[in-house]
C-alpha cells in the first residue's frame, strides 16, 4: 500500500507531536534528585545525611509505598521527613497518624512572594542560617474562620520560612525552601545543626523519604502483586509513577480516541464513477466549439427552427414546416400580438454573445405567455 503526501505530512507531524511530549512528559532525573540524601549534587542532601551520621543520630531512609510506613502500628512514634513533597502524588499521611504523636517535616512548600531579599541570614538557636528565597508564611484566614494557631521556628519580619502546628499530640513542620540544608551549604554549619534540631526529637525514630525519589526497596519475597485486587494495583501504579508521565498517556490515549472516532473502520469503500451522458457531452462538446468560432447566426437559425416548430404545434398548425410569416400571422389572431414581433423574433441576426443571449431570453418571454 503507498501513501500519499497527506498521509505521509499526518504520520511526520503524530511522530513529531510524540516525539515533543515525550521530551516534555519524560522524567527528569535531575529534578528527581533534588532532596534526596542520596545525591551529591548541589541540591541533594547527601552532605547533611553524612553529618546526621556523624552525629550518631540513626536516620533511616524510607523506599516503600507512604501508605506502608504510616498504617504500620508502630511501637515507637516517627519523625517523618520529607524534602521537595511537590514532585509528585505519593500519598500524604493523614490528621490521625499524626495525633497519635507522630512528627511531618515539610521542606519545599510553596508560600507567598514577599518583598524579602532573595538572599537572608536568619537567626536561630542552631546559628545562622542562610536562605535563598523571596517567599514567606504569614496566617491569612479566611473570613468567618479563625487563623490557624503556629509557631515560627525561623523567620523575619515578612513572615515565616520555618512553622509548625500541632495536631493532637504531634506536630507538622513546614519550610518555605527545599535547600533548607542542602549540598550547596555545607560551608553554614547552621543550616546543617538546624535542621538537625527541627527532626531531632526524643523518643522518636527518624525516617527520610527516599521513595518520592524514585527510590525502591525490591518487594518482599511472597508479596502478592500479580494476585493483588486492580484496585491495589492500580493504586500502587498511581503511585510510583511520575506526573508527567501520567499527563503524556493520558493526552495520548485522548489522540488516539478522536482519531478512532473520525476514522472509518470495516472494507474501503471504492469510488463509483459518476456515468458519463453521451449526449450531454456531445453537446457542451459542439457549444465549445461553436463558441470559439463565433457562430452566433449559425446557432440562433438552428434554436429558431426548433422554436418555430414549437410554436406551431402550441398554434394548432401541426409540425410540417409552414413559412414564418404563416406562423406569425396565426400568433396575431390567437393572442392579438404584433405578427411582426414573433416574425422578427423567428428570424434572427444576432452578432455577438450578448445579442444571442438577449434573443434568447425574448424568446422564452414569448413562450411562457403560451402555456
Amino acid at each position: 500500500m503507498t501513501l500519499n503526501t497527506r498521509q505521509m505530512g499526518i504520520g511526520v507531524v503524530a511522530l513529531l507531536v510524540l516525539l515533543l511530549l515525550s521530551w516534555v512528559a519524560a522524567p527528569q532525573s535531575s529534578q528527581l534528585q533534588q532532596g534526596s540524601t542520596y545525591s551529591r549534587a548541589p541540591a541533594g542532601y547527601g552532605a547533611w545525611f553524612a553529618y546526621m551520621e556523624q552525629q550518631q543520630t540513626p536516620l533511616q531512609r524510607w523506599r516503600r509505598p507512604l501508605d506502608e510506613l504510616v498504617q504500620t502500628p508502630e511501637a515507637a512514634p516517627i519523625t517523618l521527613l520529607r524534602i521537595q513533597p511537590n514532585i509528585g502524588w505519593f500519598g500524604v499521611p493523614n490528621k490521625d497518624w499524626i495525633r497519635r504523636g507522630n512528627v511531618l517535616v515539610l521542606l519545599g512548600i510553596r508560600a507567598p512572594v514577599t518583598e524579602a531579599a532573595f538572599h537572608s541570614t536568619l537567626a536561630s538557636p542552631a546559628g545562622d542560617v542562610t536562605i535563598e528565597t523571596s517567599r514567606r508564611y504569614a496566617p491569612d484566614p479566611q473570613p468567618g474562620q479563625a487563623a490557624p494557631v503556629i509557631e515560627i521556628r525561623l523567620g523575619d519580619t515578612y513572615g515565616a520560612v520555618v512553622w509548625q502546628e500541632r495536631i493532637g499530640q504531634g506536630r507538622v513542620i513546614y519550610a518555605a525552601t527545599p535547600y533548607l540544608a542542602a549540598n550547596a551549604y555545607q560551608d553554614q554549619p547552621g543550616n546543617f545543626r538546624f535542621l538537625e534540631q527541627l527532626v531531632t526529637e526524643p523518643g522518636h525514630s527518624l525516617w527520610v523519604d527516599e521513595y518520592l525519589h524514585g527510590y525502591r526497596d525490591p518487594a518482599p519475597v511472597g508479596e502478592a502483586t500479580a494476585d493483588a485486587p486492580t484496585w491495589q494495583r492500580l493504586t500502587r501504579y498511581f503511585a510510583v509513577t511520575p506526573l508527567a508521565v501520567l499527563i503524556m498517556q493520558a493526552v495520548v490515549l485522548l489522540l488516539l480516541l478522536i482519531w478512532g472516532q473520525n476514522r472509518r473502520f470495516g472494507a474501503p469503500i471504492s469510488r463509483t464513477e459518476p456515468k458519463i451522458d453521451n449526449s450531454t457531452a456531445y453537446i457542451q462538446a459542439l457549444a465549445r466549439v461553436l463558441q470559439k468560432a463565433n457562430a452566433w447566426t449559425f446557432v440562433a437559425i438552428t434554436i429558431g427552427r426548433a422554436e418555430q416548430r414549437r410554436f406551431q404545434r402550441a398554434l394548432g398548425l401541426g409540425v410540417t414546416p409552414l413559412e414564418c410569416s404563416a406562423v406569425a400571422a396565426a400568433w396575431e389572431r390567437q393572442t392579438g400580438r404584433s405578427a411582426a414581433e414573433l416574425e422578427s423574433l423567428l428570424q434572427p441576426q444576432p452578432r455577438s454573445e450578448a445579442e444571442l443571449l438577449t434573443w434568447l431570453r425574448q424568446i422564452q418571454t414569448l413562450r411562457r405567455q403560451l402555456e
